[in-house]
Order: structure tokens, then sequence, then C-alpha cells
């Protein structure tokens, strides 16, 4: 039973990244947890129904945080699934939910973003306003062809293969005919020797450019800032939660309570009777 696992492995990770879409660094982290799961477990056959008692590996990364060991978990269900869409039976046990507390998004200010902006090479600039004028994953970004950059508008194929247009600002436009008639893209808006730029190569740029003013950032929280900003200056949530490609409203939600977290700090540095209390403490 175990080779058979490890067999539908392999294409259970091309189903992921061939029709879901999904990103190289969430297939890494898919992969890891499932080969975990087939060399610390054991597939019990004697039963009518084959199951997976996946005990030993809860408590083998039992000292993990919450919620790495909630992703190790959810790999392992996901794989599980695939395995039963191809008439393969099989059962988990001891595979009950980990609670993991909802954290809010960290997002940028926009001060920080000029700053590093400043000093920016015109790929750095490129790569940061992309994100953060189009909230863009930088799996999306990574992938971004040139025909799906038209006037005004861009299209971007999202999580699961699903396709969002997202309005393009007149300057990030300017910002991306000028990097073209340097670098000569030829499918992708960034490549190198004829292959799109892995999402680390972007990933590591956009470090290396706030790091420069002494922040760490990352590609992420640029995505946030996006939702945040906009929700912040009015946006409906509906429109937002489409222009990131969220496949529900609820996941678009968390930047409401976020604006509001928000708007409660800054309630207390700025009210007469707020300040003093601060200062008498």
């Amino acid at each position: 039973m175990k080779n058979l696992i490890q067999q539908n492995r392999v294409a259970f990770l091309d189903y992921l990244g061939n029709i879901k879409g999904y990103s190289d660094l969430t297939l890494k982290s898919y992969d890891e947890a499932i080969k975990q799961m087939i060399v610390e477990t054991v597939v019990n056959v004697e039963e009518r129904i084959p199951y997976i008692d996946l005990m030993p590996l809860r408590l083998k990364i039992a000292s993990l945080n919450a919620k790495t060991i909630s992703k190790k978990l959810s790999a392992i269900r996901t794989f599980i699934t695939f395995l039963h869409s191809k008439n393969i039976d099989i059962e988990l046990r001891n595979d009950t939910t980990i609670k993991v507390a909802k954290t809010l998004p960290k997002p940028i200010s926009f001060k920080k973003i000029e700053e590093a902006l400043l000093l920016a090479t015109i790929q750095e600039r490129i790569y940061v306003e992309l994100i953060y004028t189009l909230g863009l994953r930088i799996s999306e970004l990574s992938s971004l062809r040139l025909e799906s950059i038209s006037e005004g508008w861009i299209t971007i194929v999202g999580k699961g293969q699903k396709e969002r247009s997202i309005p393009l600002l007149v300057e990030s436009q300017k910002l991306i005919e000028e990097y073209k008639k340097e670098f000569q893209p030829k499918e992708y808006l960034f490549e190198k020797k004829g292959q799109k730029l892995s999402e680390n190569t972007l990933r590591y740029a956009i470090n290396k450019l706030f790091k420069k003013i002494g922040v760490k950032v990352t590609p992420h929280q640029l995505r946030h800032s996006y939702a945040t900003d906009l929700l912040n200056s009015g946006a409906r949530i509906a429109d937002v939660s489409e222009l990131l490609g969220h496949s529900s409203m609820a996941t678009t939600q968390i930047y409401t309570k976020l604006g509001s977290a928000l708007k409660l700090n800054n309630y207390k540095s700025s009210h007469p009777l707020c300040k003093e209390d601060v200062e008498n403490t």
C-alpha cells in the first residue's frame, strides 16, 4: 500500500501544479508533509478498509507551532481525498483538527513603500508597484504573461485557474512599457534566458530592496497593504474580494478587522483623554 501511495504522490503534485495552479512553494510544503507521513506512519491493511494512523506523525511534529501542524495535516487530507478520486480506499485515524488562532496581516505603510521605491532599480520598482497596485500573489507576478497586459487592464490567472481582471494605473502602464523596452521580454513579463523568473528570485529582490531602509518585508505583506489601503479608503469589500481573487468574501473580511484595529490605535493616539491616559501610565 505504501508503494501505491508513493506512486500517487507524484501524480498528486502534478495535479496541484498543473490543474489547481498551486505555486512552487505550496507544492514543496505539500510534498514535505506527504513524505513525512510516509516515513512516520504505518498503513494498517488488516481491516476491510486500510487506514493510516496519524498519531506517530503527530507526536513527531508536536513541538511545531499550531499553524505549521495544521498545514501539514491539511495537505495530507487533501492527498487522501485525491487518492479517493482514484478509487483507492484508505482512511485516516487520529485526524482531529488543530485550532489555529486567526492573526491579522501586517501591512506596510505607504510611507515605507515610497521610501523604498526611491532607492529601487527599475526591476525592483516594477515588482513592488505591480504587487502593491494590483494586489498580486507572488506566484501570479512570476507567471504574468505579456498577452495578459492590455491598455488599462491586466488579466490574472490565480488559484484554481480562476481568472480576474484588474484595472492598471496609468503610471504602472508606463513603467511596464519602460521595462519592456529595456529588457525585451518575449513571453513572460519577467524572464531570464527565456524562462519566467522564479518566485524565489522575485521574493529575494523585494526583500533586498526593503532591507535598504531597514525593514523586513515580504511580497505577501505588500498584497495585504493593497487590500487594507483600499478598504480603509472606502472600497467595497465585495470589490476588494474580487480584485484579490479570493474564493470567499470571508477571507477578505480579515482586512476589515485590521481596519478596525488601525482605527482604534489612531483613536488612542489622537484623542486628548487617551493621551492623558498614556502620559499617566
